[in-house]
This record gives C-alpha cells, sequence and structure tokens, in this order.
C-alpha cells in the first residue's frame, strides 16, 4: 500500500480516535451517579473504540477492522433508525443531533482503502477453520 495511502488511513483514525477522545472520554470521569446502563455501555464502547483507533495511528492496515466496524454501525442505523423517521418526517431534534455527529462517517469512508478491503476480506479465501 502507498504512503500516501496510509497517512490517509492514519488520519482517519485520528479523526475517529481524536473525536471520541474529546467528546466521550470526558463522560466516562463526569456521570450521573448511578450511571444509566445503556449510557454506561455506549460510553464505554466508544472509550474502548477510540483507545482501538489510536492503535490505528501505529498501525494502519491491521487496525482497519476498526474502521469497518465503525462504517457498518453508523451506517446501520442510518438507514434502520434516521433514514425512516426523516423519510416520516419525524426527526425529533435528539434524533437530528445524533445523525449530525453520526455523518462524521463519510470521512472514515473517504478513507477505508475499499479495494484493499475487497481484494482482502470478500475475495480472498478465508483462514482454514482447522
Amino acid at each position: 500500500m502507498p504512503l500516501w495511502r496510509l497517512h490517509l488511513l492514519r488520519l482517519g483514525y485520528l479523526v475517529l480516535g481524536g473525536g471520541l477522545a474529546v467528546y466521550r472520554w470526558p463522560d466516562l470521569f463526569n456521570h450521573d451517579r448511578p450511571w444509566p446502563l445503556m449510557s454506561s455501555v455506549v460510553t464505554c464502547m466508544l472509550v474502548a473504540m477510540s483507545i482501538l483507533a489510536f492503535f490505528g495511528l501505529r498501525y494502519p492496515v491491521q487496525m482497519l477492522p476498526v474502521l469497518l466496524f465503525e462504517v457498518a454501525w453508523k451506517l446501520t442505523w442510518l438507514v434502520a433508525v434516521a433514514l425512516p423517521l426523516w423519510l416520516n418526517q419525524q426527526m425529533d431534534p435528539d434524533t437530528w443531533a445524533s445523525a449530525m455527529e453520526i455523518l462524521w462517517v463519510v470521512v472514515i469512508l473517504a478513507v477505508v482503502p475499499w479495494r484493499y478491503v475487497f481484494s482482502n476480506f470478500l475475495v480472498r479465501r478465508g483462514d482454514r477453520w482447522r
């Protein structure tokens, strides 16, 4: 993979990891007691995602599944939750706010080397089971 492509991938990891560090890490340390279950799960998952994204700065190709997971969950939410509400003109302010945050996925979509993903994750023969 060319060096410019690795740097582009690193930019994606920086946007993902940095954004989550700025917006989600404070939630880990400053939250209401008791911490609501789903809020705690989401915060901890996103903090862990940011840590993995920072590993991607050093190992951009090896950590590619982190970016693919980010794309998968965000596109799933946009299609399954936001799009039906938007089409029926039922988007409330909280959903709009979430959608605007989630639409940052376009940065990740732009930096993922899709040809590499296709040839190495979809076309290439998988590992043996035994």
